[in-house]
């Protein structure tokens, strides 16, 4: 075994973005929804503040949560409240309190679409194991349909020409069109949020009332009400396309070990030695060889921190130089 100290050029630091589908079994467009029905049934607490969708019936041994829905009313409306006796106490003004603190880092800033500020948002969170470090920008095709009307909804940031920021990171204008086009007009359907994988979509806007066809989700703004998760995931279910890709950023480290032609030629093999200490070979003493088979990586201490193993065995003397890379990823 031989050491040598790694000069400061022999070590590279790279980046690289990667993209991927973001569904489960690789695949980028998710055409099946299902749901559990112990969370989404009658009398479910937990189906009270959000739906968890999978792209397959949840007893499935493949079954894995895609994203969850949430509902979410500035005044609690639209579910149960938490006591008759206070006002405005209801899972919806929990849920939209929630996301306004998440993404704005603020809990009187109020969610704004377009210049208007809708009393309704429907959250689509996006399982991190799916979208993994961030949601690609670009990538995001939904189609949403009631039955009579569809709509295809996408994010503008391929046209955007500055990037605004909340306190979760990015935020996007999402439009009704397909991706690329001139999205920055007409109305704004929702926003999304990549770093955090949020899309939030306006409840107002999935209406009738006061706009111009737009698909109808007949959201229910009682105050028993349970069920309003249910239209945003009936409507997607009916649209059988929610498109999106992961972005995350590879860190590779590339570690170049130089051998020149006056090193590492002599093995360090006991059994080269005899008992007396001589070499078994004579022809070791002039004209050595030896097979490089593996490098180790040690710190200043002498722990052994990686192995990178050649795939065969390379012949090295006095009259060869070797120049092997090694690539940390991580």
């Amino acid at each position: 075994m031989a050491f040598k100290r790694f000069d400061t050029e022999d070590i590279v630091v790279s980046s690289d973005s990667i993209s991927s589908p973001a569904w489960s079994n690789n695949q980028v467009t998710l055409t099946t929804f299902e749901t559990n029905p112990e969370q989404t049934g009658t009398g479910s607490v937990a189906g009270q503040y959000y739906w968890n969708v999978y792209q397959t019936g949840s007893a499935d041994s493949t079954a894995a949560i895609q994203f969850s829905i949430a509902y979410g009313h500035i005044a609690g409306s639209g579910s149960i409240p938490f006591n008759s006796a206070v006002a405005g106490k209801a899972p919806s003004s929990t849920v939209y309190g929630q996301f306004r603190t998440l993404i704005n880092g603020d809990e009187n800033t109020n969610f704004e679409f377009g210049g208007t500020t809708p009393q309704s948002v429907f959250f689509i969170s996006v399982e991190r194991a799916r979208y993994k470090e961030k949601i690609l920008p670009g990538s995001l095709t939904l189609k949403l349909t009631d039955g009579v009307n569809s709509i295809s909804l996408t994010d503008n940031s391929l046209i955007a020409t500055v990037d605004t920021y909340r306190d979760s990171g990015r935020e996007y204008l999402i439009y009704s069109g397909a991706a690329g086009s001139n999205l920055n007009t007409g109305s704004v359907y929702g926003k999304m949020y990549p770093d955090i994988g949020i899309l939030a979509l306006n409840g107002d806007l999935l209406e009738t009332n006061g706009y111009i066809d737009p698909i109808d989700l007949t959201t229910d703004l009682s105050l028993n009400n349970t069920a309003n998760p249910a239209l945003l995931f009936n409507s997607m279910v009916a649209g059988m396309n929610f498109t999106l890709r992961a972005e995350e950023t590879l860190s590779s480290n590339y570690v170049f070990v130089r051998a020149r032609n006056s090193e590492f030629n002599y093995s360090t093999n006991p059994s080269n030695i005899t008992g007396s200490g001589e070499l078994q070979h004579d022809s070791m003493i002039d004209t050595p060889q030896a097979y490089v088979t593996a490098v180790g990586l040690y710190n200043d201490n002498n722990e052994l921190l990686a192995v990178s193993k050649l795939s065969t065995p390379l012949l090295k003397d006095f009259t060869k130089e070797a120049l092997i890379r090694i690539k940390l990823d991580y």
